[in-house]
C-alpha cells in the first residue's frame, strides 16, 4: 500500500503582540507539517524553519517535495538518515515516521525508543529581550514560575539581568544570548549572570568567534546551541562548553536527537533540550529527549495565543508528556 504523504505551513499568532530576541521580532510561529497516511494509521510531525541557517517555509516544503516518491514506497527512518541532510525539514519526516511507526505497532513512540517510563518534567518560560524595564515587568508576572529563560541581546545585558533577577528573586534563570555578545561586553555580561546566580548561559558569543571560550573558567554552566550545527559532531566542543542544547530542528529529528544525547553524556555534558517557536507538535517528540535533559527548555506552545488541540498537557511550568492523539 502506498503511503499518502501531506505537506502544509500553518501560522500560529504569538501571544502578547509579539517575540523578540537579539536577531529581531517576529509575530507569528511559521511551522511545516507532514502528515503520512497508511490506511487507519496516519503519523504527522513539524519543523520550524531557522533562518539562522539558511531555511525559509518555502526551501523547507521544496525538501520534503523531493522526497515524497520514496516516503510514498515506505522510507524507513534509517533510509531517510542518509537521504536528507539534517535540519527543519528532516525533523519533520523523521517525527511523522516515529509517530506512524507507533499507531502501526500500537505502542507509544517512548516504547519504541526504550524508554520505560515517561515522567513529566519542569520547562523553562521564556522572557523575549527589551528594556530592563520592559522585562522586569514580563518576569514579575512570570515570577511564581520556577525556571525562565531570558533572552538577551549584547551590549546592556548587565542590565536586563539585574532588572530580571530583582523581578523574580526565586527563580532559576537561564539566559539566551543568541550569540550576541562580543569580547567588549563578555566580561561585564558574564559577572552579572555570577551576581544573579545565573545557572547557564547559551550562545553568548558568535559561533564563528567562540575560541575566546577557550581556558574560560567561571561560574555559570555555558551551553553551544549555534555551536553545535546541524549534523555537526560535538568534536571540539568540550574545551570550551559545559552542555549542549539539543534541539530536534537542528539535529534533524528524534533519531539524530536521541543519538545526539547519547554521545553527549558520553562525553560528560550538560545536556539542555530545546526547541523553535512552535506549537504542542514540535515539542512532543523533544519530551522523550527531556526524560534525561538537565535543562528543559520546551515552552514554544505557552507563547502562543493558541495552540493546536490536542495539545500537550501543562500545569504552570510542568509539562506532561505527550497523548497518542498528538503524538507518539
Amino acid at each position: 500500500m502506498s503511503i499518502g504523504v501531506e505537506i502544509s505551513a500553518e501560522r500560529f499568532e504569538i501571544a502578547g503582540g509579539g517575540f523578540t530576541i537579539s536577531r529581531g521580532s517576529r509575530t507569528h510561529a511559521e511551522v511545516v507539517v507532514v502528515t503520512l497516511r497508511d490506511g487507519a494509521h496516519v503519523g504527522r510531525g513539524e519543523c520550524v524553519p531557522y533562518p539562522r541557517y539558511g531555511e525559509s517555509l518555502e526551501s523547507v516544503q521544496t525538501q520534503i517535495e523531493e522526497i515524497t516518491p520514496v516516503l510514498k514506497e515506505g522510507l524507513t527512518r534509517g533510509q531517510l538518515q542518509r537521504s536528507m541532510p539534517p535540519g527543519a525539514a528532516r525533523n519533520a519526516v523523521d517525527c511523522a515516521l516515529w509517530d506512524l511507526e507507533a499507531k502501526r505497532a500500537g505502542k507509544t513512540a517512548a516504547e519504541l525508543a526504550g524508554i520505560a517510563t515517561m515522567a513529566p518534567v519542569t520547562t523553562a518560560f521564556t522572557i523575549s529581550v527589551g528594556t530592563p524595564e520592559t522585562m522586569a515587568e514580563k518576569t514579575r508576572a512570570a515570577a511564581h514560575r520556577p525556571l525562565l529563560k531570558v533572552k538577551l541581546a549584547g551590549q546592556g545585558d548587565d542590565q536586563r539581568i539585574a532588572a530580571v533577577r530583582q523581578a523574580a528573586p526565586d527563580s532559576t534563570l537561564i539566559i539566551d544570548a543568541n550569540e550576541a555578545w562580543d569580547e567588549s561586553c563578555f566580561e561585564i555580561n558574564m559577572k552579572a549572570c555570577e551576581a544573579a546566580g545565573v545557572a547557564l548561559i547559551e550562545q553568548p558569543l558568535p559561533a564563528a568567534n567562540d575560541a575566546f571560550l577557550k581556558g574560560f573558567s567561571g561560574e555559570v554552566i555555558v551551553c553551544a546551541d549555534e555551536s553545535l550545527h546541524p549534523g555537526g559532531s560535538l568534536d571540539g566542543l568540550r574545551e570550551k562548553y559545559d552542555a549542549v542544547n539539543i534541539k530536534l530542528d537542528k539535529a534533524g529529528g528524534l533519531t539524530e536527537g536521541l543519538h545526539l544525547l547519547k554521545a553527549a553524556r558520553e562525553q560528560n555534558f550538560k545536556i539542555m533540550v530545546g526547541c523553535m517557536l512552535g506549537t504542542s507538535l514540535a515539542m512532543a517528540p523533544a519530551v522523550l529527549i527531556a526524560q534525561q535533559a538537565d535543562f528543559v527548555d520546551l515552552d514554544g506552545p505557552l507563547l502562543l495565543a493558541e495552540d493546536r488541540t490536542p495539545g500537550l498537557t501543562f500545569e504552570e511550568s510542568t509539562l506532561f508528556p505527550p497523548s497518542p492523539a498528538l503524538w507518539g
